[in-house]
């Protein structure tokens, strides 16, 4: 079985700063097809929006980033309605992704995220 996985922000993003770490990893196994990552425009958002305003990316270098991970994951539209995560509703975005992308796994570091598997 194949897993089907949802990368949170914090992960695309860390994946793209770090090639030492597991985010980075775990992106390598989506790039190669061995787990098929899901995603959704809003992550994709977030991303481009956290590497601009946080790390001083241009809007070109951000959306070259999007644009890798777009090209290796499968997107899925989300209707934003799903409220599972009271502590940081920005997080809903991918529980929703998930549940709407049948993925098997959220692949975080999210404490928020990380409290719903408890």
């Amino acid at each position: 079985m194949r897993y089907a996985v949802v990368f949170d922000t914090n992960i695309l993003i860390s994946a793209l700063l770090s090639t030492n770490g597991n985010p980075f990893r775990c992106l390598a196994l989506a790039k190669i097809g061995q787990v098929e990552s899901v995603t959704c425009q809003e992550i994709l958002n977030e991303f481009a929006e956290k590497l601009v305003i946080k790390f001083k990316f241009s809007q070109e270098m951000a959306q070259a980033a999007v644009e890798e991970v777009r090209n290796f994951s499968r997107l899925v539209g989300i209707s934003t309605e799903l409220k599972v995560v009271d502590a940081d509703p920005d997080d809903d975005m991918v529980v929703e992704c998930a549940v709407v992308g049948g993925a098997t796994h959220i692949v975080t570091g999210d404490k928020h995220l990380l409290s719903l598997a408890k």
